[in-house]
């Protein structure tokens, strides 16, 4: 044990010395999988002071900057790393701050399906009977339809219904339309877990000694269930991007004033067969990297907390 650990508080202390640390430590993947994954977070989150423009500053486009290749090609600009739109705007700046909303609206989707399916799931699975049978019926209807159509169908009918929205609401149905296609794989996962942990010794004995059921559903069975919910989560944060970037690049994603990866997508798509692949690599590229870093560390998170896999 370093002297470093030590000074350590109780909580950290015992993570640093677990299993899961040594494992990740011993991951190249995981730990390259994060360290790219931090590092496309960091850029997103702190676009303002790491990118080199702003690109949705007015007064600083120049329509004389148009279209330029990558730095490295001919007719390049070395102020321009990754090249310029049409507009004027740099590629490189633009992806950080497209990546942010990409990244915003990702995680909040997801923390959203976490709250509805683990708590339709605990509630499942502890009640049982009829509350059960009907949430499962739910689960089935849902997953009966394709989870980008309920998106497409729910925020084209937000933007419908609020054509001159801002940005707030635009972003708020964006996020409600993607949570609502995934809370199920949570409900179901929480709710098989819990059909296990109701029926154990520490459940019964808390039902014996008058313990509510809503404190024993949320003081005891839940910390036992989130362990298969976290690395679900971890996996599912990729696939919540990769559907904003897909609504995105339909057009019933988030508004043009503020861009995501995959409104970027869709203007460079228009200017492809100009020769401008630039506009289409560059952003698509970047939602593969952040997608790929996130699963790979859901899949390595997966088999560190799997205790057959130890």
């Amino acid at each position: 044990m370093s002297a470093t650990s030590l000074a350590l508080p109780g909580g950290l202390r015992r993570f640093f010395e677990g299993d899961v640390w040594h494992s990740f430590k011993a991951s190249k993947v995981a730990m390259l999988s994060a360290c790219v994954a931090i590092v496309c977070i960091v850029c997103a989150g702190g676009a303002e002071v790491v990118a080199p423009h702003n690109p949705f500053d007015l007064k600083t486009l120049d329509l004389g900057d148009s279209m330029l290749p990558p730095a490295w090609m001919e007719g390049g600009s070395a102020n321009y790393l990754l090249g310029t739109d049409e507009q004027g705007r740099d590629v490189l700046s633009a992806l950080m701050y497209g990546a942010r909303i990409s990244l915003f609206v990702g995680f909040a989707s997801v923390v959203l399906s976490l709250l509805i399916g683990v708590s339709l799931g605990l509630l499942s699975g502890y009640a049982g009977g009829r509350v059960d049978a009907f949430i499962m019926r739910v689960c089935d209807v849902m997953l009966s339809f394709p989870s980008i159509l309920i998106a497409l169908l729910i925020s084209g009918v937000g933007r419908a219904l609020f054509p001159n929205a801002d940005d707030t609401l635009a972003f708020s149905v964006l996020i409600i339309a993607i949570a609502l296609t995934g809370w199920v794989q949570y409900a179901r996962t929480v709710r098989g877990s819990t059909l296990v942990e109701r029926n154990k010794e520490y459940v019964q004995a808390a039902r014996i000694i008058g313990v509510a059921p809503m404190r024993i559903m949320l003081k005891h069975v839940l910390p036992n269930v989130l362990g298969p919910v976290l690395v679900l989560a971890t996996i599912q944060v990729a696939t919540a991007i990769i559907t904003e970037a897909t609504l995105s690049f339909l057009g019933v994603g988030v508004s043009p004033t503020s861009p995501s990866l995959g409104t970027f997508i869709n203007e460079g798509n228009k200017q492809l067969f100009s020769g401008a692949w630039w506009l289409v690599i560059f952003p698509g590229g970047m939602l593969v990297v952040i997608a790929l870093s996130i699963n790979l560390f859901g899949d390595w998170l997966r088999d560190a907390l799997n205790p057959r896999l130890r």
